[in-house]
């Protein structure tokens, strides 16, 4: 499959072909199914937070007892990951310089 350019915001869970002035954070090469891919996990970090704020309102439920919180988290690290696999080299530094992945310390 042919790989085209996508702009990536993370915080707001942007993907565009389109580079504007708040989406250009991560520029990567991708696929359509790797976009896909991509997606999938910005949508599931979407509803972590939505589950996450529906059980802050409940003041017995702990935080650290809070499965979204867990899932939000797993979530945004395979992003990052994902994202530093298919980043052009200042992708690549910009998240390694971000120190949030697992084995960035070899």
């Amino acid at each position: 499959m042919e790989k085209k350019t996508y702009y990536v915001n993370i915080g707001t869970g942007e993907i565009s072909e389109v580079r504007n002035e708040n989406n250009h954070a991560f520029s990567i090469q991708a696929t359509t199914s790797e976009i896909s891919q991509l997606r999938r996990k910005m949508d599931n970090m979407h509803d972590s937070s939505i589950d996450s704020f529906i059980r802050a309102q409940i003041p017995f439920i702990e935080y650290h007892h809070d499965q979204a919180n867990d899932q939000y988290d797993a979530n945004l690290l395979e992003a990052y990951q994902l994202i530093h696999q298919l980043g052009n080299s200042q992708t690549k530094a910009h998240i390694e310089s971000m120190d949030v992945l697992p084995n960035n310390h070899e």
